[in-house]
């Protein structure tokens, strides 16, 4: 980790009360210095990059013209809040962002005042915002501002239109702020966005909305200047627009689009917007990666482009002599493009994610047959669901902690219809820096637990590759869930012929003695480099690789119960309804009765770090499993002082 030292401005703010101090003729210098601030700092520390970048005049003009953390500001797709975090107390540890142990890389309640809501997912801002506004407003706290500032593709997904639906009936004091970049990681997708586009390049409209602003300016009555622009505003916008306003037809009124990037018109906006009481909406239009000329020419590649020269753009990649692994979703990728040259039928849905799941290797040979649906995951399992009645072998591809969001769809529209959905849950387990909002630790849970699902996990590349290969057969007529986790897999060599599983069957890895590892998933390797351990200590532990979750191998486990007395379970999910409780009640009912021990995420919230440090921290690593096996066995391990 390198601190990195601020500019004479910046240096000087420690909480927005020290920006204020300064004259509104040192905000851009404080811009410039922010922007550097944090160019400088994920550099060299890594992180999210371009849309901080982008709100860097709006993160200055809010915590400049208001009254924070008294006034409410929540941040949606909270990795924009870099410069927020910066200026509210955290510019000397914001070296630590996103490292164990250190500050979170989104807004987090319990580390700062002034985060005033929690979050990681996107499309929380504006329901947020509104559930204190209405508090505010029942506490009879008639000083206070809420505002929620939306953008990074966010607007998409159906929740902001859910809150601005009930916010427009309100009469709650609330500000929405559309941070209108056209990006969420890949180019945002869908009506909306040409909605918006629509809005923001008629020249009709903005140079008569600036021309009646002028007017009004010379009115000697506010309160009638206020109304009057309310009216002659959506008159204006319903005559040039080629569509109704939106916006104003939920009943927030409309301001806008002006430039995101004017830190001075920014304020002079938001101090006439705090005077207007009631639901409203400013659009601004800002560029992602404003500021770093490769981060606006390329916003997929700079959204969070780990560690770079700053001078060069050069950004650092790990160099070896020998072949790596690739990683996991990389062969997705590769695999369903395979499996669509060979399957008509067979289809790819992402929301919002083609380049992080890789489905995107797939959309550039095959447009028609693999969609991005935008930030919806909701609307990607149902449109999954639609696909599948009509015969189409559909890959839903999915970040593990964001299909938390679809679960009723996952249950109403495709488990009890048994349609042949199949879930590839990305990112499943620990998945690092991104820290609680993102880890994959529940899937295994939740997935289980509902009617007609197969749940399975590989332990490899080539496990991969052939339950893909499996859950499109003919044959199958279930959903089939198949989770892997962020990052490299173990085979260089991973492209093996595709093979058919026989679903709900488990295998031996090492035969051994006392001791049986049951293993599920990419894990599975933790326990093949813990076995070579223990025979140092003439240890011999069998090991398995379940491979399912449901429906379990029960003729595997019934040899495994009756020849061990002493089994250990390791998931990369939480051990609370998860793969052990599954192995802990096939026990139960068959009435065995073995010292079982289940190794996984603990039942608490995992904070960030490296996937390395936090499987150490949960104890599942490697050493985790050799230490819980060395117990079992009454084995003593001296240790040197």
């Amino acid at each position: 980790m390198e601190k990195i030292s601020a500019g004479p401005l910046l240096s000087q703010i420690n909480t927005p009360d020290d920006l204020k101090k300064l004259n509104k003729s040192d905000l851009q210098q404080v811009c410039n210095e922010l922007r550097q601030f944090i160019i400088d700092s994920v550099s060299v520390n890594g992180g999210h990059f371009g849309a901080s970048l982008g709100v860097v005049e709006l993160s200055v003009a809010l915590h400049y013209m208001y009254n924070t953390p008294d006034d409410q500001l929540v941040w949606d797709v909270g990795h924009q809040a870099y410069g927020h975090k910066i200026l509210t107390g955290r510019r000397e540890v914001f070296h630590t962002n996103r490292r164990y142990g250190g500050i979170s890389g989104f807004p987090k309640r319990d580390e700062s005042e002034y985060d005033a809501f929690g979050v990681g997912h996107s499309s929380t801002s504006i329901s947020a915002a509104l559930g204190m506004a209405i508090a505010s407003k029942n506490l009879g706290e008639t000083h206070r501002h809420h505002v929620a500032v939306i953008g990074d593709g966010a607007m998409t997904a159906g929740l902001p239109f859910e809150a601005m639906n009930h916010a427009g009936v309100s009469n709650a004091n609330i500000l929405v702020i559309l941070n209108d970049n056209n990006m969420s990681i890949d180019p945002n997708v869908g009506a909306l966005k040409e909605y918006l586009t629509d809005i923001t390049t008629s020249p009709t409209y903005n140079k008569l909305r600036e021309d009646v602003w002028k007017l009004l300016g010379k009115l000697p009555y506010p309160d009638f200047q206020r109304e009057m622009a309310g009216k002659l505003g959506s008159s204006l916008k319903g005559m040039v627009s080629r569509q109704s306003n939106l916006f104003e037809a939920l009943g927030l009124r409309y301001f806008g689009p002006i430039d995101g990037h004017n830190v001075l018109k920014l304020v002079e906006t938001i101090k006439d917007l705090k005077e207007i009481p009631g639901p409203k909406i400013l659009h601004i239009k800002t560029v992602k990666g404003k500021g770093y000329e490769l981060a606006e020419k390329d916003q997929t590649l700079w959204h969070a482009p780990g560690l770079f020269d700053k001078v060069t753009g050069k950004i650092n990649k790990k160099l070896s002599s020998v072949p790596e692994a690739p990683k996991y979703q990389d062969v997705f990728g590769h695999t369903i493009l395979e499996l669509a040259e060979a399957n008509p039928l067979v289809m790819g849905i992402t929301p919002a994610m083609p380049s992080g799941c890789s489905l995107k290797i797939m959309m550039e040979k095959m447009p028609h047959r693999a969609i991005d649906v935008g930030i919806a995951e909701q609307h990607a399992v149902t449109l999954s669901a639609g696909l599948a009645t009509r015969g189409m072998k559909v890959f839903c591809n999915i970040y593990s902690s964001f299909m938390q969001r679809a679960y009723d769809m996952v249950i109403h529209d495709v488990a009890i219809q048994k349609l042949p959905v199949i879930f590839c849950l990305d990112r499943g387990g620990v998945v690092g820096d991104d820290g609680g909002t993102h880890h994959g630790a529940y899937d295994l849970a939740y997935m289980r637990c509902i009617p007609n699902m197969i749940v399975s996990a590989p332990m490899d590349e080539a496990d991969l590759r052939h339950l893909m290969y499996t859950a499109q057969l003919p044959d199958n007529q279930l959903p089939f869930v198949i989770r892997y986790p962020r990052g490299q897999g173990v085979m260089p060599e991973w492209c093996v012929p595709m093979q058919k599983i026989q679903i709900g069957t488990g295998r031996m890895i090492q035969e051994g003695t006392e001791v049986a590892i049951l293993t599920i998933g990419h894990v599975g390797n933790f326990a093949v480099n813990a076995c070579r351990t223990l025979r140092t200590d003439d240890l011999q532990p069998a090991h398995y690789d379940m491979r399912f979750v449901k429906p379990l191998d029960e003729v595997l486990l019934h040899e495994i119960a009756k020849k061990f007395d002493k089994i250990i379970t390791v998931e990369d999910g939480t051990v609370v309804g998860g793969f052990g409780s599954a192995i802990l009640e096939f026990m139960n009912a068959h009435n065995y009765h073995p010292t079982l021990t289940m190794l996984g995420i603990p039942d608490r919230v995992v904070e960030h770090g490296k996937p390395e440090e936090l499987h150490r921290e949960c104890g599942y690593d490697s050493q985790g499993i050799v230490a819980v096996v060395r117990a079992m066995m009454g084995v003593q391990v001296s240790t040197q002082s």
